[in-house]
């Protein structure tokens, strides 16, 4: 899992995303490290053509089989 202190602005990640409206589908995502556009200053998450925040429990990878073998681990 990568530190959220060692990420920049511009680099790809992977993240486990569980859908919102059927919390039993979850999906590995790619997604881009950007700057907050609301001048927080923070950054966030690039994903679907929207930003998110992100958290300090947010788990982030740095490649595909990384967030693949977690993801054998706790989805199955």
């Amino acid at each position: 899992m990568i530190d959220l202190y060692e990420l920049e602005e511009g680099q790809s990640v992977y993240i486990i995303y569980r859908d919102p409206q059927t919390p039993t589908a979850s999906t590995i995502q790619q997604a881009t490290v950007a700057r907050d556009p609301d001048g927080t200053g923070r950054l966030a998450l690039f994903l679907f053509d929207d930003y998110h925040i992100m958290e300090e429990d947010d788990a982030l990878f740095t490649s595909y089989e990384e967030a693949e073998t977690i993801y054998d681990q706790f989805i199955f």
